[in-house]
């Protein structure tokens, strides 16, 4: 800092002058930087120190400090957008030569990754549970708010986040390393924040497509940077399985993730604080089952053979997918399993009965004169949730799984995987939830990255998906009543490759970039973004890394 010396500076005069100044100086603390936010002036005292024997008494003192006033901070500009944020004055916060990283003593066990990680980033040292010093960032468990929720403070040079939880904390970091990637620094005051939805996802359809672990891995990371929180993985389907099988190696395509490979991308997943939820699709899309497995396809009356159908009147079906189901169970730790059920062929022909007169049967020898297909495919469908239930992990379906007026319904504890209403008998949103069922977004209106762009399907932009999209838009463009906000867990953006070859896995990365940006945000906050769609952009642009 500046300090102003009135009076002549020549001879005796100028020496008590420039003693004077380092009197100031070090009764100042030796800083040159400046004062914390409503220190005001210098203290009084150490502008009129008295000078020195030998210089003259007759020059002036110097005068007091000038304050230096800061205006009140703005939020930080990071992505999603923080919820939260007290203004304050003062100098704010960047990494500086002295910058360390450390942790509550009670709290390295638990913090310790997180510390190390934006340590990293920062191109700071991590020193443990040391005590902070000035210019450090201090991570710490602690508080009551929600799950995922944190707290951000800036205050007297240093930087303070905690949360009741890790990845409340370590979402913090996030935000502290997009500041400053997006402006140099943290400002001054208070970030307090926390997702509008717990479940906030992208799911990669590796089935149709080999995506490699390096590519799944990167995914990752631009998912944790954007406060999302689960992978799902779509393995299984028509046209490849595409993870190591000990159970039944004859159905996994020889391009493949290894075990090794899924648990590696399964443990960085855990590290950034995301579950993967892994998808087996059945009784529909089993097609790389079939193809070793040619025994379990579906046959119509008339010898059709619809592709990837199994005859679920058939026990090998069932016995086949189970086994699948129980290896996996382990290697996926999550506490989710995505089951599937969309798009049985059977289902959606004209007249079922008279097309599959051997489901038919099978139906009412289960369920009497009114059983019908329908009630064999929900049946299957609960059959499949009773063998990955006991390991504890919540179970999802494709809406067009599920249907009513049958003799029977599917289990309760099941969670509807909304994407469409465009299948045969479509139910509306709003009947699932007026029903009590808890209901994840994937509406393919907005959240359909589909390769090729068949049947229609445009690339989505991210424009539509951060001006028109909430979580309440589980259908079409249309909101459902804001009165079932709280039955709706999220949403998950979605890459399908139905056409394989029109994209390299570079280009998709390349491509849902920004609608993924988008979709985080509105995952995180679903109001009314404050910047426009051209501002947001810009700043992605910037925070991304």
């Amino acid at each position: 800092m500046r300090y102003s010396i009135r009076g002549p500076r020549r001879g005796p005069a100028l020496l008590a002058a420039a003693v004077a100044l380092v009197t100031v100086a070090a009764c100042s603390g030796g800083s040159s930087g400046a004062p914390p936010a409503g220190t005001g002036s210098a203290p009084s005292s150490a502008a009129s120190a008295p000078a020195p024997s030998g210089a003259s008494t007759g020059a002036p003192p110097p005068s007091p400090t000038p304050s230096r006033t800061y205006p009140l901070s703005v939020a930080p500009q990071v992505v999603p957008a923080v919820r939260a944020h007290q203004a304050a004055r003062g100098p704010g916060w960047k990494p500086g030569p002295g910058t360390g990283v450390v942790v509550a003593a009670k709290d390295e066990a638990a913090l310790g990754d997180e510390a190390e990680l934006i340590a990293g980033e920062l191109r700071v040292p991590y020193r443990g549970t040391a005590a902070a010093r000035p210019g450090d960032v201090t991570l710490a468990l602690g508080g009551q708010g929600a799950a995922e929720s944190y707290t951000l403070t800036v205050r007297d040079g240093g930087v303070r986040i905690t949360g009741p939880d890790q990845a409340g904390v370590f979402y913090g970091t996030r935000t502290l390393l997009q500041s400053v990637r997006s402006t140099g620094s943290m400002p001054e005051g208070t970030v307090t924040d926390a997702p509008a939805k717990p479940q906030r996802g992208l799911m990669v359809d590796i089935a149709r497509k080999y995506f490699t672990a390096d590519w799944i891995e990167g995914r990752l990371r631009e998912m944790a940077d954007l406060k999302l929180n689960q992978l799902g993985l779509h393995f299984s389907d028509d046209q490849g399985f595409r993870i190591a099988s000990d159970s039944h190696p004859e159905v996994v395509s020889e391009r493949h993730l290894s075990k090794a490979e899924v648990r590696r991308i399964v443990a960085l997943a855990q590290r950034l604080h995301i579950t993967v939820v892994p998808e087996i699709d059945s009784p529909g899309h089993l097609g790389a089952v079939i193809a070793a497995h040619p025994d379990l396809q579906l046959v119509s009356a008339t010898g059709r053979r619809p592709a990837g159908t199994v005859d679920i009147s058939e026990p090998a079906s069932a016995k086949i997918v189970d086994e699948l189901l129980r290896e996996y169970a382990d290697l996926f730790p999550g506490a989710y399993w995505h089951l599937g059920g969309d798009e049985y062929v059977a289902l959606m022909a004209k007249n079922p009965e008279a097309s599959y007169p051997q489901l038919a049967r099978a139906a009412t020898a289960k369920y009497g004169p009114s059983g019908r297909i329908q009630d064999l495919a929900t049946d299957w469908l609960n059959a499949r949730a009773a063998v990955v239930r006991p390991t504890g992990k919540a179970l999802r379906a494709w809406n067009d799984g599920f249907f009513r007026g049958g003799v029977t319904s599917a289990d309760r504890d099941l969670q509807v995987a909304y994407w469409t209403g465009k299948e045969i008998g479509a139910r509306t949103p709003t009947s699932y939830l007026s029903a009590g069922r808890k209901v994840i977004n994937y509406n393919d209106q907005y959240l359909y990255y589909v390769l090729g762009k068949p049947q229609l399907f445009p690339y989505p932009t991210g424009r539509l998906i951060y001006e028109q999209w909430t979580p309440l838009v589980l259908r079409g463009t249309t909101p459902v009543p804001a009165r079932y906000d709280a039955q709706i867990l999220g949403g998950s953006f979605a890459v399908w490759c139905d056409l394989a070859n029109s994209q390299t896995q570079y280009q998709v990365a390349d491509g849902i970039r920004m609608p993924l940006t988008a979709t985080a945000q509105k995952l995180w906050d679903a109001r009314k973004p404050a910047l426009s769609w051209a501002e947001f952009r810009a700043l992605a642009q910037r925070v991304r890394g």
